[in-house]
């Protein structure tokens, strides 16, 4: 058994959670902010069996995009913005030693 931590762009979310529910995958969410730009995420915890662990990540790849997005580069006036990439997902996967559910 795997324990996927999914940290998805809120953009992303709504999606990304339909369409795993839609095949029958339980997931927790939880609000997160990322450390850059201070932008809101979506943090998905999603324990399934080891063979199931690849389609899962299809699906996030499919419904997390990346996008371009112009920030500030100082705080200073006058400052020019610089374009990004933000979204997709970054996703890690460990082993889990013990689940309960009760």
């Amino acid at each position: 058994m795997k324990l996927i931590f999914a940290i998805v762009n809120n953009d992303d979310s709504h999606c990304v959670a339909a369409a795993l529910a839609s095949q029958g995958v339980m997931t927790t969410k939880l609000a997160s902010t990322g450390g850059f730009l201070m932008a809101g995420n979506t943090t998905f915890l999603i324990c399934a069996e080891d063979d199931k662990i690849d389609e899962i990540i299809a699906v996030i790849k499919e419904k997390c995009h990346r996008r371009k997005q112009s920030v500030s580069t100082s705080s200073m006036p006058g400052s020019l913005p610089v374009e990004i990439t933000v979204g997709g997902a970054t996703m890690f996967v460990t082993d889990v030693e013990r689940f309960e559910k009760a």
